[in-house]
């Protein structure tokens, strides 16, 4: 009975209308991703990386504008994972197995699968966990930032003077590497900590404004650099609180404050 209400209520929350400017630029995330998939079949592997990174601008930006508009709903949730599958799951899956994987024969494609379903798996999670689990922290590697180590790997190949494709094993352990930190517990910062948008020290402004400066001096390098620095987070930290005799936890967040779904992550 309670699931026939359930679907009751959503036909009649859609009956309604959905908001247009969030999901808009969801739609523009799944543009870009979709592209990025037709570059990879192409052979156009630098710009399916940019369509990737391109896609993940898009998607730091709907919650933001679901949020600041009031037009937050569980329509823009639901939507914002399935583009994120196609756009940070498939399109990067796509893109390596074409650029790198191919030559590894079974463990190639497998790789690419596991990185695909992992993905799948990490966007899952999130959703089911998103009132339970401090918002300031992700549980396991968001599937964004999993596609934009790989979009950057590809980048700064190119940037080094590469071309084509390339065989490497190390390419073939990263994508297992990054399957397994999408799904474990390994907790990395979310960057919605409030303080981060109150009044800051001047220092701070001026560190962001030659960050933006080197970054697009050479985008190829920072971003790869600053991917990697991601990525090794969740495992440094855990590493870290582990010596420091602190078990990680995820804390639930204040009874007081209620948590709204998000559409950023993934």
């Amino acid at each position: 009975m309670n699931r026939v209400g359930g679907s009751y209520d959503r036909r009649e929350s859609l009956k309604r209308g959905v908001y247009l400017l969030p999901n808009l630029v969801t739609t523009g995330s799944l543009f870009a991703g979709f592209y990025g998939i037709v570059a990879t079949m192409n052979g156009r592997y630098d710009i399916a990386a940019w369509f990737i990174l391109i896609s993940a601008v898009f998607d730091a930006l709907d919650g933001k504008v679901a949020r600041l508009t009031g037009t937050t709903s569980r329509f823009g949730v639901e939507y914002d994972s399935l583009a994120d599958v196609v756009a940070f799951g498939v399109a990067p899956g796509l893109l390596m197995y074409s650029w790198a994987l191919k030559p590894f024969g079974k463990f190639g494609w497998l790789a690419a699968f596991l990185y695909v379903v992992c993905g799948a798996l990490r966007l899952a999670r999130f959703n089911v966990q998103v009132n339970t689990v401090e918002s300031r922290r992700f549980v396991g590697l968001p599937i964004p930032a999993a596609a934009w180590m790989v979009a950057s790997c590809v980048l700064i190949f190119y940037h080094l003077g590469g071309s084509g494709t390339i065989k490497k094993v190390s390419v073939v352990l990263l994508i297992y590497i990054l399957a397994y930190l999408m799904v474990s517990n390994h907790s990395y910062n979310s960057f919605k900590d409030p303080e981060l948008v109150k009044r800051q020290p001047f220092s701070f402004l001026v560190l962001a404004i030659i960050l933006i400066i080197v970054i697009v001096a050479q985008p190829e390098i920072m971003l790869f650099s600053m991917a990697s620095f991601y990525v090794a987070s969740g495992p440094a930290t855990t590493v870290w609180k582990y010596f420091r005799g602190k078990p990680e936890k995820a804390e639930p967040p204040d009874k007081e404050q209620p948590v709204e779904p998000d559409e950023d992550e993934s």
